[in-house]
């Protein structure tokens, strides 16, 4: 005989999967009947959703054949066509090679919360995305606005010089590729094709005290490289370690200066 804890477990069991198919279920029917192509759907279910409601949620994915949807319908068994991690970078190590994209609040916060003050910095954020762009990630970053629906000033400010630099340095994200490099103690790298050539898009964070910044592993001949700001053109120069690139005395961009190499 079931104890009482287990008959109230039961019940509660059955009254969720009726919640599901009353509320969940149409929910998710409508978001995908009634508003034209949907390209992306986001779950993100109870942690103990169970093999049932995720395969009435699932089929319903028939509805549009060309949706994409991420790893969180229910784990393992539902993996989606992408991963979320959440709250951290993976490192290259952990990259399997499947599509990921990561979830990151700008504070410490999903949604909000007026106590939590604790901001990243614009300069975090943008070395975040473009640490993801150099994995072929893609950057999810949470905004949580306030009660009166308001985005809190710290996050409009943060967003602004996200903004800013992208304005600038936005070739160097915007349908790139994963660095062909090996890691780089200075920055990260982005690439793009460009005909028979490829185009590197060095970012860098710490900028070189002595002038010279060594791409270390590039055996590739160098066509050009400049300043992606302004486009001054700098000297290169093959090495056994690599290819070493005058640069002027001081970073142009204090965040994240960004060189931009043609090599064949």
């Amino acid at each position: 005989m079931p104890t009482d804890l287990q008959a109230s477990d039961q019940a509660a069991a059955v009254a969720d999967l009726a919640i599901a198919g009353e509320v969940a279920i149409p929910q998710v029917k409508e978001l995908l009947t009634q508003y034209g192509d949907v390209a992306v759907l986001w779950w993100d279910t109870p942690t103990d959703m169970n093999d049932e409601y995720a395969d009435r949620l699932h089929a319903l994915l028939s509805l549009q054949p060309k949706i994409i949807t991420n790893d969180r319908l229910k784990r393992p068994n539902f993996p989606g066509d992408y991963k979320t991690p959440e709250q951290k970078i993976p490192n290259l190590s952990e990259l399997d090679g499947k599509d990921w994209e990561t979830c990151m609040t700008m504070n410490g916060t999903w949604g909000y919360k007026a106590a939590d003050h604790n901001w990243k910095t614009p300069t975090t954020l943008i070395h975040n995305l473009v640490d993801i762009a150099s994995k072929g990630g893609n950057y999810l970053l949470n905004v949580g606005p306030t009660a009166e629906g308001e985005f809190p000033q710290a996050s409009i400010d943060a967003l602004k010089a996200i903004g800013a630099w992208m304005k600038v340095n936005g070739e160097a994200i915007y349908d790139t590729k994963a660095s062909p490099l090996g890691p780089l103690t200075w920055g990260r790298c982005t690439k793009r094709t460009k005909g028979d050539n490829k185009i590197l898009y060095l970012s860098v964070f710490d900028w070189p005290a002595n002038g010279q910044l060594l791409v270390p592993g590039l055996k590739s001949e160098v066509i050009s490289a400049k300043l992606l700001t302004g486009a001054m053109s700098l000297k290169t120069t093959a090495t056994a370690d690599g290819y070493m690139i005058n640069v002027p005395a001081t970073a142009p961009d204090p965040i994240a200066t960004v060189i931009k190499l043609e090599v064949k």
